[in-house]
């Protein structure tokens, strides 16, 4: 039976593993430059290109594109987790949704100036099934582990993570740096890059599927499913979430300090640019210095979470992120201090991520698991153009980088004050008693 549940544990993490691939080298290293650039070939004399019947400026593209895609799933994320739920197929569509989303990065590999509207097309859908394969996956963690397993076991899945998306990464970096010698072009290597990502979401999806065995749940809705049904589901979530103080509290403190997280990550390689000129090559090595520090980092969270409970090791992450951005604004002149800083990241990037999922997990009414991880997930991705947004208004109102990367302790420091009056069960507070 243990060696059972210790199999089941190693699948569901290899799926962190598998679909990191797709985030890493798809999503944050290559294909923004690599669409940009396709695009800037095709565009008119004004740097524009025509696209779903608009004139879209060619260096935009990519941000429209993501956004798209997010916007897409904000909608359609809560009536995915209402069906898996009331059709208890939480495990079956995360699987269905990780073949498709997979075999359309795959299709990456085929993207030219010839295919870019197919290729646009393919990449929004494969971020959608992505999105929604991390619901069922992020609700399956309740399956596998108990509230008092659950931080370690979600450390766990973010750390598979970091290694599997850094170890691809690694590979792809490798295949750009020396394409001369390996007799291909710098564009077919990019291509590869971007096809391989899916490639090795498919491949270990399939490895975590044969090996991941739950225990069988009554199906409480055998009858097709309408949108009405789906949507009255939706709202009878809703309801309960503003209905749980502490759920409602969590889901706001979460909003601002995650915001502060994302703006952090997405603006530092600018900062290190703009700011302390230093070079691309630099700067793609440090996010892969980032991807496996990260990997430790989470090691380490797991650690002091064995001391203290779940809610103050997350209150020490986010004291962590509240120093980074200090250090930013005071210390950060070159690129050893920007070393530093990725360090600082990668100390407390996955343990947060892992410690809220887990914190989230103990507020989920049972048979209603994905119905809530969508709100989680639409939370983090519905709110994500905030910290950018204000982050770009205290740039072009000081215009100084340092006082707009220091602004972000705001959204730090609100998550902080919001999550002291979190109040979780006391049986049910992190990995010790």
């Amino acid at each position: 039976m243990e060696s059972t549940l210790h199999k089941t544990r190693f699948a569901w993490y290899l799926y962190d593993w598998a679909n990191s691939a797709f985030v890493t080298s798809v999503i944050t290293v290559f294909l923004g430059p690599f669409l940009t650039t396709l695009a800037s070939n095709v565009a008119n004399e004004n740097g524009e290109i025509s696209l779903f019947g608009l004139s879209i400026y060619s260096e935009s593209l990519f941000s429209y594109v993501v956004s798209i895609s997010v916007l897409l799933q904000v909608f359609l994320l809560p009536i995915i987790g209402s069906i898996a739920d009331i059709k208890n197929q939480r495990k079956n569509f995360l699987y269905l949704f990780a073949y498709a989303g997979s075999i359309l990065a795959i299709s990456l590999f085929f993207l030219t100036e010839k295919t870019l509207f197919i290729g646009i097309v393919a990449f929004i859908l494969a971020n959608i099934f992505f999105g929604a394969s991390v619901v069922m996956y992020n609700s399956l963690l309740i399956d596998i582990a108990d509230s008092s397993e659950r931080d370690k076991i979600s450390l766990n899945g973010w750390a598979f993570g970091y290694i599997g998306g850094g170890i691809l990464l690694a590979i792809n970096l490798l295949t750009i740096f020396f394409h001369n010698r390996i007799g291909i072009s710098y564009e077919f290597a990019i291509r590869l890059s971007l096809g391989s990502a899916g490639f090795w979401w498919l491949i270990f999806s399939i490895i975590s599927q044969i090996n991941l065995k739950l225990p069988k749940r009554q199906v409480y809705q055998k009858e097709p499913i309408t949108f009405g049904m789906a949507f009255a589901s939706i709202s009878k979530t809703f309801k309960k979430i503003l209905n749980d103080r502490n759920a409602l509290l969590f889901f706001i403190a979460y909003i601002f300090y995650n915001d502060g997280v994302q703006t952090v990550i997405v603006v530092s390689t600018q900062f290190g640019k703009r700011e302390l000129n230093l070079g691309m090559d630099f700067l793609v090595l440090v996010v892969l210095f980032v991807q496996f520090a990260s990997f430790f980092g989470t090691l380490l969270v797991m650690k002091i979470d064995q001391r203290i409970k779940s809610k103050k090791t997350l209150l020490l992450c986010l004291f962590v992120w509240s120093f980074t951005v200090v250090f930013a604004y005071f210390f950060l002149k070159d690129a050893y201090g920007f070393v530093i800083l990725a360090l600082l990241i990668s100390l407390v990037l996955g343990g947060t991520q892992a410690i809220s999922r887990s914190v989230f997990s103990r507020f989920i009414p049972e048979n209603m698991e994905a119905e809530y991880f969508s709100f989680y997930e639409i939370t983090e991705k519905g709110s994500s153009w905030i910290g950018p947004l204000f982050f770009g208004i205290i740039l072009q109102l000081t215009k100084s980088y340092r006082l707009a990367i220091l602004s972000l302790i705001l959204f730090f420091l609100l998550g902080i004050f919001l999550l002291l009056k979190v109040k979780i069960n006391a049986n049910e507070v992190g990995v010790s008693k």
